[in-house]
């Protein structure tokens, strides 16, 4: 049997020779975290390399990203579908070890990482799910979920303002299956990190919650210890701090920044396999260290050992495991469907003048009946952003098993964490904060659509509408930004059956965010007909028409359709042709066909209008060179909401002359 500091070894190995081969990449940590890897790995970590989606498996987060041969030596060496063609194509196009572990790509990578700090706040995400879902479904004598999250993060993660708000509520909430290894090696990019990180990390974590323990990185005993300690915590989440030496084993480098971000050299590799006693070629690995590592037959095992648990579960609460089932699939109830567009048509037919961020609470107020996996929260402005509704129930330390999280003043970190719940399964889950704040947020937001994953934010107070708390909460640019960026499907409804078709979207759609933005001020309902009302679900539709061809055509969404349907009225008392355009989201019509899109903007009518408090220039795309846009083109001011948008040309009057002037 080879010995334990072997089998950290081929993970060096392993790395150095990716990196070196692609002449790109950080050896440094695989290097100085192999040990830790290889007691967790090989005597903790419960999963399945034939089946990477077993439902209780448990999650591990690779944090500092960077370090991403660590975790492609890991499933290689473990049995996952990787080989080691594989790892020699490390970071070339289209190859499974992409430059940063990224979720999809690879079998067991379980989210994206290399943005610092977003790994941990991910992996509070699954704790909080885990945890949640132990509360909601198991039963005495029946423990159905029962799985840890184990996370490593290196300095650039605590140094990241987001580990705190993380890390802060992780130990309010008391996850005690969280269990954090930091890699304390002292050395960033610039160098030895004390001259710009002196933070007493110990002492921070404890004041958090945490438990705290402090090992030797490269001592098995001392980790497999801590990490007993750590499972037995159940009240608390556990940071284990290991005091590691970044490029373990490197004669020249190890220790210092010059192993962290570049290849070791090829004379510095054959120095570091002979300080490590490594006698094998380029990507060799010996059967018997293959054989160490293999984790196929006990994964086998361990699934079939829950399968086992399932199934007696099963027998005793058999609704209960059917819907666990359900929610962890991702698959919506069977009346979701009829009841939902049920909701919608009632709608339509007795909506209200409300404002559309109401319409949203109503809609999580119905919703919520139907899905009992909503799992809401916002960033400290609930009164505001209204996303409680009359069956919420907080979540806490002490009882997990509510629908509701108070994020506090962390709009990053909920983001980040709504990530990782969503990575996790089992839960729809929701997020808001003021639109303006999406800003603080926006690497996490840019996470989830890279990752293609169903996570939904809503943002209110969606532009100078909101009015005297001036330009700092007054969003201009917040909604074009969201609208660019790829993979993320942003609505901004006009009333209460947008606003329900906008949720009823994302909660349908698995394979990337939405963001929903809704206004403050009150909005009156629009008259619609059965086809119309279909139309809503593609992002844009005719609302109002002509009788004959139109001439011009306004375009707008959220709070401005009303001013476009009231421009409508006075140029056709004018004599005027006048389509009404409705875009609500703006991404959905992107994708819908040739046909349907010639059908609403005809590429025939060249005079177009749109019409949108938003930044202007994002609508020329829709406009062409000879439309118009009525938008914002500076930031706001702070005045009553109907001075602002006199002010910055958002009437009638303005519409109406600026159609006039094509």
């Amino acid at each position: 049997m080879p010995s334990r500091q072997q089998q950290a070894n081929a993970i060096r190995a392993l790395s150095m020779d990716a990196i070196q081969k692609s002449n790109s990449g950080h050896p440094g940590a695989p290097m100085g975290m192999a040990d830790i890897a290889q007691i967790l790995w090989c005597d903790f970590l419960q999963h399945n390399p034939n089946n990477p989606n077993w439902m209780d498996r448990d999650r591990f987060v690779l944090s500092n990203g960077h370090g991403s041969m660590l975790i492609y030596s890991l499933l290689h060496l473990s049995g996952y579908d990787l080989s080691i063609d594989d790892i020699k194509s490390f970071r070339q196009l289209h190859s499974k070890t992409p430059g940063h572990p990224e979720f999809g790509y690879t079998a067991g990578v379980e989210t994206t990482t290399g943005p610092l700090g977003q790994g941990i706040a991910n992996a509070v995400g699954m704790a909080i799910a885990e945890k949640s879902l132990d509360a909601q479904f198991n039963k005495p004598n029946h423990q159905i979920v029962d799985h840890y999250t184990y996370t490593f993060l290196g300095d650039g993660c605590l140094m990241e303002g987001i580990s705190h708000e993380a890390c802060s509520l992780a130990g309010t909430l008391g996850l005690g299956k969280l269990i954090a290894f930091w890699d304390d090696n002292g050395i960033s990019i610039d160098g030895e990190v004390e001259g710009w990180f002196t933070d007493d990390t110990p002492a921070r974590f404890r004041a958090y919650g945490w438990q705290v323990i402090e090992v030797d990185g490269h001592n098995p005993e001392q980790i497999k210890a801590a990490i007993i300690n750590a499972q037995a915590e159940s009240t608390k989440p556990t940071l284990i701090c290991c005091k590691t030496i970044i490029g373990f084993g490197s004669p020249a480098k190890q220790g210092t920044h010059d192993c962290h971000g570049a290849p070791l050299g090829k004379e510095e590799i054959l120095a570091t396999r002979e300080a490590l006693g490594w006698q094998y070629g380029d990507f060799e690995i010996p059967d018997d260290i293959y054989s160490a590592w293999d984790a196929t037959q006990s994964g086998v095992q361990a699934e079939q050992n829950w399968n086992e648990k399932f199934s007696a579960y099963a027998t005793e609460y058999p609704e209960l495991a059917a819907e666990y089932k359900r929610r962890m699939s991702d698959e919506l109830p069977a009346q979701w469907q009829e009841k939902s567009t049920d909701y919608i048509e009632q709608l339509q037919a007795n909506s209200a003048n409300i404002a559309t961020r109401k319409a949203s609470q109503n809609c999580i107020e119905e919703f919520s009946k139907i899905l009992p996996e909503m799992l809401g929260g916002s960033a400290d402005l609930a009164p505001s952003n209204l996303t409680m509704w009359s069956g919420t129930k907080a979540i806490s330390a002490d009882d997990a098993s509510g629908n509701y999280l108070h994020y506090g003043v962390r709009e990053f970190a909920m983001t980040a964490i709504i990530n990782g719940i969503s990575l996790h399964k089992g839960f729809v889950p929701y997020g808001a904060t003021f639109l303006m704040f999406m800003e603080y947020a926006r690497n996490a937001l840019r996470m989830s659509a890279l990752m293609k994953i169903r996570a939904i934010q809503v943002f209110t107070h969606d532009s100078i509408g909101l009015g005297e708390d001036g330009p700092t909460h007054q969003p201009v640019e917040q909604i074009a930004s969201l609208r660019l960026t790829p993979n993320m499907n942003s609505w901004r409804p006009c009333d209460s059956v947008e606003s329900a078709v906008a949720w009823k979207s994302a909660i349908e759609r698995l394979d990337g965010p939405t963001s929903l933005i809704f206004s403050r001020q009150n909005l009156q309902p629009q008259p619609r007909n059965a086809e119309t009302l279909t139309n809503v679900t593609k992002g844009g539709y005719v609302l109002l028409d002509s009788k004959n061809t139109p001439e011009i055509i306004l375009i707008a969404t959220g709070s401005e359709v009303q001013l476009a349907v009231e421009a409508h009225a006075a140029l056709t008392a004018q004599g005027k042709a006048v389509r009404v355009v409705s875009m609500p989201c703006c991404d959905e019509f992107d994708k819908q066909s040739k046909e349907y899109k010639q059908s609403v903007l005809p590429s025939t009518v060249s005079k177009r209008i749109a019409i949108e408090a938003g930044i202007a220039d994002y609508w020329y795309k829709y406009v062409g060179l000879n439309g118009k846009v009525i938008g914002m083109t500076t930031f706001g001011e702070s005045a009553p909401a109907e001075q602002l948008f006199e002010m910055f040309g958002f009437t009638v009057e303005n519409i109406v002359n600026s159609a006039n002037s094509l």
